[in-house]
């Protein structure tokens, strides 16, 4: 194998995982999630209403708010304040997609959860960390709301998490750094339940194209740190 891991992982080895919960006062759910030098805070806030179009269905709404800090990278980012960036939408829409996979909208009531996963170091993976962190944010504040008396039961149906892999020099890699990400021919994002259900994956080739047999073997890789990812969830 030719490629050298700049912190010497394994091919198959994610970085090291650790969430920091009730990292904030206020929010029902609030978690710092550290994957590697990847470092987002995801909170989730509830509030007692629901989007205009779910009005007197009985059903809930997830949705969520991505933001990268200015100082999350070695270059300022300017804030987003008014206009959000491409990026910057489809980061988010795929949290909420992710995250309302693990949730009975029904059993929710007529109540909006929002995720807030704001980036405060990028060291990339950071949409992933989103998600595998704001799963836990989800659990703290949902268990709340069923303490306190405000949800009869919990509406969770599946925990979920998300990984990258990526192919380096042909080669298939777990859970991708800067470095990495920035060299990879092949990039993925993989979102998947506690069942191993596929709730979305992220391909693209950044030069040429891949293989089916390459494909199987990053869903296989990416299956492979899920599984870990959702064990260190528990």
């Amino acid at each position: 194998m030719s490629w050298q891991r700049p912190d010497n992982r394994q091919p198959d080895q994610l970085r090291p995982i650790l969430f920091e919960r009730e990292f904030t006062r206020y929010a029902p759910g609030s978690v710092l999630a550290h994957c590697g030098e990847t470092k987002v805070l995801c909170t989730v806030t509830v509030q007692e209403e629901v989007p205009r179009f779910l009005k007197d269905t009985g059903s809930g709404w997830l949705t969520a708010e991505y933001r990268m800090l200015p100082g999350a990278t070695p270059e300022r980012q300017r804030r987003e304040l008014l206009k959000l960036s491409g990026r910057t939408q489809e980061i988010q829409r795929l949290i909420g997609r992710s995250l309302r996979a693990a949730v009975d909208l029904k059993a929710l009531g007529e109540r909006t959860l929002t995720v807030d996963a704001d980036v405060i170091q990028a060291d990339a993976g950071t949409r992933t960390t989103s998600i595998t962190g704001g799963y836990v944010a989800l659990v703290d504040a949902v268990d709340k709301l069923v303490k306190t008396g405000v949800l009869e039961r919990s509406p969770l149906i599946h925990q979920v998490a998300a990984v990258s892999v990526g192919l380096l020099e042909g080669e298939p890699f777990l859970d991708l750094n800067y470095i990495e990400d920035v060299a990879a021919e092949v990039d993925f994002n993989v979102v998947m339940n506690d069942e191993m259900g596929i709730i979305e994956v992220q391909g693209t080739a950044e030069s040429g194209a891949y293989t089916r047999h390459q494909l199987n073997q990053l869903i296989d890789l990416a299956e492979k740190g899920i599984k870990e990812l959702l064990e260190a969830q528990r």
